[in-house]
């Protein structure tokens, strides 16, 4: 079954310096980098999603700003394909389902952040357009929430929705569990 990697907005702007920080960010880009030289090891496809801002008032994702630039780990190769977005679902006003299925590809391995919005929307969205679906869990990474008064840590953030995920739309797995799921 032909296989793409996604990689979801490993921007700057989730990284130490950056405008919306992440917990996690650095050691998720570098198993994201970790898959992203695998499947360019399989001349599988690859494609990186870049999120934009489009909001008056945004505070990360400016265009223009250092923040928008992919983190080295995972900087596209010539022949790879990059989607700009402007919404959460990388679906939506782009070209990725058009790309994905051009390519032929029936399955995708997803990475990226933040692992409760942009990671779990495309997922879904995924999911719902027929692809079979797999997330690389310790690829992705989130931040602490708030819900009501109280604080929610990025971990339990994480895990509950990659459990939700797994519930249904994605098998979940670690990036060194990779190679034996896809083969």
């Amino acid at each position: 079954m032909k296989t793409a990697l996604v990689l979801i907005d490993i921007q700057m702007d989730y990284f130490p310096g950056g405008a919306m920080e992440l917990s996690g960010s650095e050691a998720a880009a570098a198993k994201a980098g970790r898959a992203l030289g695998w499947f360019r090891e399989k001349g599988w496809p690859v494609v990186h999603v870049q999120h934009l801002s489009a909001r008056s008032g945004a505070t990360f994702f400016v265009p223009g700003t250092r923040g928008v630039s992919f983190h080295h780990y995972v900087l596209p190769a010539e022949g790879e394909q990059v989607v700009v977005k402007h919404f959460p679902n990388s679906f939506r006003g782009t070209g990725l389902q058009d790309i994905l299925d051009q390519t032929d590809v029936k399955r995708v391995a997803f990475a990226g952040m933040m692992t409760h919005m942009c990671v779990d929307a495309t997922v879904r969205a995924a999911f719902d357009l027929g692809y079979q679906c797999l997330v690389l869990a310790d690829a992705c990474a989130t931040r602490d929430l708030e819900f009501g008064h109280e604080e929610v840590k990025a971990g339990k953030v994480h895990a509950a929705f990659l459990a939700a995920l797994g519930a249904v739309y994605a098998e979940i797995v670690g990036v060194k569990d990779m190679a034996s799921a896809l083969e």
